[in-house]
């Protein structure tokens, strides 16, 4: 694992929180992004969890994100972090990444929960997912930080991504809706 990379698609995209050498946008095949996930560790608590993203596996999908070139000499303490901070469900995998042409230029070390983990939530209709970000709370702060922050990352980014940005509408009108 001595060049590899750290494929950020969530939280990692605009809050990092390592050292690294290299960010790079990169682009995983295969995969779309889901606000599929429960977070009673960060973004909810239990009994009350918030959602965050995963990958779900999607014949023709591209999912945009950053790849992160740790700093060698901080690798194992880095890689130690991310476990203890992706604990709530996912698992490591390695997969290609490609840059936005398309390109392939290494490969990624990926966090991804499955449906078989005890956090899964699973699909949902879009403004239920969008209440539930509103309305839940953790220890890293308020689950609609993470979509906005989210959202706000990927544009920045020049990325497409459909589920995110519909559910950040949905949340902008549920949220006018109190006013």
């Amino acid at each position: 694992m001595t060049d590899s990379w750290i494929f950020g698609y969530g939280s990692l995209v605009w809050r990092p929180a390592f050292a690294f050498v290299e960010r790079r946008p990169a682009t995983i095949h295969g995969w779309h992004r889901r606000f599929w996930q429960g977070s009673t560790d960060h973004r909810g608590v239990p009994g009350a969890p918030g959602r965050v993203v995963t990958l779900t596996p999607a014949e023709g999908g591209v999912t945009v994100g950053a790849a992160f070139r740790p700093e060698p000499s901080q690798r194992a303490a880095i890689l130690a972090a991310l476990d203890h901070r992706e604990k709530g469900g996912y698992e490591r995998l390695r997969l290609p990444l490609r840059d936005l042409d398309g390109a392939v230029f290494g490969e990624g070390l990926v966090y991804t929960a499955t449906p078989e983990n005890p956090s899964w939530l699973g699909a949902a209709p879009l403004p239920d997912i969008a209440a539930q970000i509103r309305r839940s709370r953790g220890p890293s702060g308020p689950n609609d930080e993470y979509l906005l922050r989210l959202a706000e990352a990927l544009r920045g980014m020049g990325a497409d991504d459909p589920h995110v940005f519909a559910l950040e509408a949905l949340f902008m009108e549920q949220s006018g809706a109190d006013d």
